[in-house]
Protein backbone atom coordinates (compact mmCIF):
# COMPACT_ATOMS: atom_id res chain seq x y z
CA UNK A 1 0.00 0.00 0.00
CA UNK A 2 1.37 3.41 -0.93
CA UNK A 3 0.62 6.86 -2.24
CA UNK A 4 0.71 7.60 -6.00
CA UNK A 5 3.08 10.40 -6.95
CA UNK A 6 1.47 11.70 -10.15
CA UNK A 7 -1.93 12.76 -8.78
CA UNK A 8 -4.24 12.14 -5.85
CA UNK A 9 -4.48 8.48 -5.11
CA UNK A 10 -3.02 5.33 -3.66
CA UNK A 11 -2.16 1.79 -4.72
CA UNK A 12 -2.53 -1.68 -3.26
CA UNK A 13 -0.18 -4.37 -4.59
CA UNK A 14 0.42 -8.05 -3.96
CA UNK A 15 2.92 -10.66 -5.09
CA UNK A 16 0.47 -13.37 -6.14
CA UNK A 17 -0.01 -14.86 -9.60
CA UNK A 18 -1.37 -11.62 -11.06
CA UNK A 19 -4.21 -10.93 -13.46
CA UNK A 20 -3.46 -11.40 -17.17
CA UNK A 21 -3.49 -8.07 -19.04
CA UNK A 22 -6.25 -9.26 -21.38
CA UNK A 23 -8.57 -9.93 -18.40
CA UNK A 24 -7.96 -6.79 -16.32
CA UNK A 25 -11.12 -4.96 -17.35
CA UNK A 26 -13.49 -7.92 -17.22
CA UNK A 27 -12.59 -8.92 -13.64
CA UNK A 28 -14.63 -5.94 -12.39
CA UNK A 29 -17.79 -7.54 -13.82
CA UNK A 30 -20.04 -9.52 -11.45
CA UNK A 31 -19.44 -13.26 -11.64
CA UNK A 32 -16.05 -13.04 -13.39
CA UNK A 33 -13.08 -14.60 -11.60
CA UNK A 34 -9.58 -15.72 -12.52
CA UNK A 35 -9.87 -18.52 -9.94
CA UNK A 36 -11.82 -21.73 -10.66
CA UNK A 37 -13.56 -21.61 -7.27
CA UNK A 38 -13.93 -17.80 -7.11
CA UNK A 39 -17.34 -16.14 -6.89
CA UNK A 40 -16.39 -13.14 -8.99
CA UNK A 41 -17.89 -10.64 -6.58
CA UNK A 42 -14.82 -9.30 -4.72
CA UNK A 43 -13.55 -6.97 -7.44
CA UNK A 44 -17.11 -6.02 -8.40
CA UNK A 45 -17.54 -4.73 -4.85
CA UNK A 46 -14.23 -2.84 -5.12
CA UNK A 47 -15.48 -1.25 -8.35
CA UNK A 48 -18.82 -0.26 -6.76
CA UNK A 49 -17.11 1.35 -3.74
CA UNK A 50 -14.64 3.13 -6.02
CA UNK A 51 -17.44 4.57 -8.17
CA UNK A 52 -19.48 5.57 -5.10
CA UNK A 53 -16.56 7.75 -3.98
CA UNK A 54 -15.99 9.22 -7.45
CA UNK A 55 -12.61 7.52 -7.76
CA UNK A 56 -11.18 5.47 -10.62
CA UNK A 57 -9.37 2.15 -10.33
CA UNK A 58 -7.00 0.52 -12.79
CA UNK A 59 -5.07 -2.73 -12.70
CA UNK A 60 -1.39 -3.03 -13.54
CA UNK A 61 1.35 -5.60 -13.00
CA UNK A 62 2.91 -5.42 -9.54
CA UNK A 63 6.61 -4.67 -9.10
CA UNK A 64 7.16 -8.05 -7.43
CA UNK A 65 4.87 -9.95 -9.77
CA UNK A 66 1.25 -10.08 -8.79
CA UNK A 67 -1.20 -7.26 -9.28
CA UNK A 68 -1.23 -3.55 -8.48
CA UNK A 69 -4.56 -1.75 -8.09
CA UNK A 70 -4.24 2.01 -8.54
CA UNK A 71 -6.97 4.23 -7.11
CA UNK A 72 -7.03 7.78 -8.49
CA UNK A 73 -9.04 10.97 -8.07
CA UNK A 74 -8.88 10.40 -4.31
CA UNK A 75 -8.81 13.42 -1.99
CA UNK A 76 -5.63 12.65 -0.08
CA UNK A 77 -5.57 15.91 1.94
CA UNK A 78 -6.51 14.05 5.13
CA UNK A 79 -3.79 11.47 4.52
CA UNK A 80 -1.14 14.18 4.02
CA UNK A 81 -2.27 15.96 7.21
CA UNK A 82 -2.07 12.71 9.17
CA UNK A 83 1.49 12.10 7.94
CA UNK A 84 2.72 15.48 9.26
Amino acid sequence: VGRLDDRGGFYVADDGPGIPSDRREEVFEAGVSTEPDGTGFGLKIVDEVTQAHGWTVTIAAGEDGGTRFEFRDVDTADVVAADN
